[in-house]
């Protein structure tokens, strides 16, 4: 399934997906029995005698899903399926693509969007200018990071009087940083590190209306391990 739509949009659902099957050496009840099954699959059963070009961008999407399942492959490339869809194909999708898994398929995913690797990935390989630096489980990558924690402060006055450098000191406390208004902590643990925080900034009079904590996740992963340039090549 590639990155940019492979599909005839003068043609219909199902003119289209008969192109596909013929491709895929599948003709008569077979490849009405995969054309039937895959349009089910994706939600376009009823739509099937519609030309492409009146399809949405997220209806091409899951035809263009729909076509490459007919030969019912063991293995599947997807590259970046979700791209430019709306939130209920996208969901839609990602349905399709769990069931699969269910059934013992083999998805290689492409993707920018984080959440859906930790969605539905088993193992995750990140690449930076075109080389792998981890190759891991979800709860591997995780273990890479010096922190798993990171607690939120919203300080009343500012970074005023704020030393990082002595809070980065004290026990537990792996990272500081102040940027729009919030003081980023990471923690190891929360149980010990957050009360520890809390009680180092009233001793120091910084006043704080809102503490949040959040886990490290696989965006935090990436750009611990990329870091935070941009990319445009």
């Amino acid at each position: 399934m590639p990155q940019d739509l492979a599909l005839f949009d003068e043609l219909t659902a199902e003119a289209n997906l008969q192109l596909f099957a013929a491709l895929y050496d599948l003709d008569g009840g077979a490849a009405k029995r995969a054309i039937g099954e895959t349009l089910e699959l994706v939600g376009l059963a009823d739509r099937a005698h519609d030309r492409v070009k009146d399809y949405s961008g997220g209806m091409k999407r899951r035809l263009n899903l729909a076509a490459a399942l007919l030969h019912d492959p063991q293995i599947l490339l997807l590259d970046e399926p979700t791209v430019g869809v709306d939130p209920q194909s996208r969901n839609a999708i990602f349905d399709n693509l769990e069931i699969l898994k269910g059934r013992g398929k083999t998805l290689l995913y492409t993707t920018h969007y984080m959440e859906e690797a930790e969605r539905l990935c088993d193992r995750v390989i990140i690449m930076d200018h075109g080389k792998v630096v981890a190759n891991d489980t979800l709860q591997g990558l995780y273990r890479m990071l010096p922190v798993t924690n990171l607690l939120s402060v919203e300080l009343d006055n500012g970074q005023d009087g704020l030393r990082l450098d002595e809070l980065q000191a004290l026990p537990g406390i792996h990272s500081a940083r102040f940027e729009a208004g919030t003081l980023r902590v990471g923690v190891q643990d929360v149980a010990t590190g957050a009360p520890r925080l809390l009680q180092w900034l009233l001793e120091r009079g910084h006043l704080y209306h809102h503490v949040a904590s959040e886990r490290a996740n696989l965006e935090t992963v990436f750009l611990t391990l990329t870091g935070r340039s941009l990319r445009d090549s």
